[in-house]
């Protein structure tokens, strides 16, 4: 059995790709997962993702409230509470990508593992190799601006 694959230059690959690459970042994903059990704080989501600059996730949450996915609600104290909540089609994407966080959360221990056999048998097969030094081609390139 085959599939026909579209058109790649098609008004409708192209919507699809842009809705994916919105949902396939890699923040997106993580914030549409925390917003699931209802709206945070700026501050709430950055301590809950780990790892994402504050220029980043504005930028992230920028993208999600400009396709829908997302609402920024300001309140008037001082300073400023902005929440942030998922609409209803942010809902419905919680939904498709929830059942994938958790399977993520419990497969953790089997990336882990793997990783560790990986790394121990190294790329190129059961002997450990020696990694290259680095060094030569910085001496090189101190030589070249001298």
């Amino acid at each position: 059995m085959t599939t026909e694959l579209p058109d790649r230059a098609s008004e409708d690959c192209r919507a699809v790709s842009s809705v994916l690459a919105r949902v396939g970042d890699k923040w997106s994903v993580l914030i549409i997962v925390l917003l699931g059990d209802g709206p945070k704080r700026f501050n709430e989501i950055k301590r809950m993702v780990g790892g994402i600059s504050q220029r980043m996730l504005t930028l992230t949450l920028r993208g999600l409230e400009r396709d829908g996915l997302v609402t920024r609600t300001v309140f008037p104290t001082i300073p400023p509470r902005v929440d942030y909540e998922l609409t209803s089609l942010g809902h419905s994407l919680w939904r498709a990508v929830e059942p994938l966080g958790a399977w993520a959360r419990g497969h953790v221990k089997h990336f882990i593992n793997a990783r560790a056999k990986f790394d121990k048998k190294g790329p190129e097969g059961p002997e450990k190799t020696k990694p290259q030094s680095l060094e030569p081609a910085f001496r090189h390139r101190a030589r070249d601006r001298d």
